[in-house]
């Protein structure tokens, strides 16, 4: 008779403690998940535009790399400001509000490749998902050192002896932008732009970007240039999924 009020004593403490069923009636915790990102068929197609006349860029002198030197015909210059027909290359454009808050989006697994070609970065500017790989190569027949200094993740220094080597990095936390230089060569600049979704671009020569994917609705759009610094436009993207823009630096950004 013991034995049975104590087994019907421990079943009600059970019940009272953790065996009730959650109230709303989902799992316990997935009010913490982050939401599945919402795409959709609509995209963002625009221009980056310079407004004035562009400095000139400053010569490299690589007398004491021949291996580089070759590769150019005149003198090379440091590619800072490429502007062609009044359009801006190498501008990291992306998406910084009208996504929903919290929204997680699948980390593409195909690395983004920076090469480092007649000792420059190439590309220069290059902008990737967080966790997503950043394949790093030489294709230079002689020293690079490759350093990472961003702020908002974890940076490295990583010395790449000779052609072919090439080595893996990802970066975990949103950061625009994250530097990377040489040690070797002091006039090697790159950028890497991380964010937490897949809508963002690099303009190309004729200052074109697209963002693709995008679900109806009104964004801030924010385009990045390493001289000219952050220029912003807010576009709605309409039922029928196609909207245009064009963002514009001047010389005084």
């Amino acid at each position: 008779m013991m034995r049975a009020v104590l087994v019907i004593g421990i079943a009600f403490v059970a019940l009272s403690c953790g065996g009730q069923s959650d109230s709303a009636g989902g799992t316990p915790g997935a009010a913490q998940e982050a939401t599945p990102g919402a795409t959709g068929g609509g995209s963002i197609t625009g221009t980056v535009m310079f407004a004035g006349t562009a400095a000139a860029n400053p010569v490299i002198d690589m007398a004491d790399e021949p291996q580089c030197r070759q590769k150019y015909g005149e003198a090379p210059r440091d590619p800072i400001v490429l502007v062609e027909n009044r359009r801006l290359a190498n501008v990291f454009v992306y998406i910084t509000s009208g996504l929903p808050d919290g929204a997680r989006y699948p980390t593409p697994s195909t690395p983004v490749v920076v090469d480092q070609d007649g000792c420059l970065y190439e590309p220069r500017v290059v902008g990737v998902m967080a966790g997503q790989p950043v394949e790093i190569r030489n294709s230079d027949p002689l020293l690079h050192n490759v350093k990472a200094v961003p702020t908002e993740n974890r940076g490295f220094n990583r010395s790449q002896a000779t052609a072919g080597q090439s080595f893996t990095q990802t970066f975990t936390r949103p950061e625009v932008m994250v530097p990377l230089e040489c040690n070797v060569h002091g006039w090697m600049k790159g950028y890497i732009g991380v964010v937490a979704h897949p809508f963002h671009a690099v303009t190309g020569s004729d200052g074109s970007f697209r963002l693709e994917g995008l679900p109806a609705g009104t964004y801030t759009v924010e385009a990045w240039h390493e001289r000219f610094g952050t220029r912003t436009a807010t576009v709605t993207v309409p039922a029928d999924g196609s909207a245009t823009t064009e963002i514009s630096f001047t010389p005084a950004a």
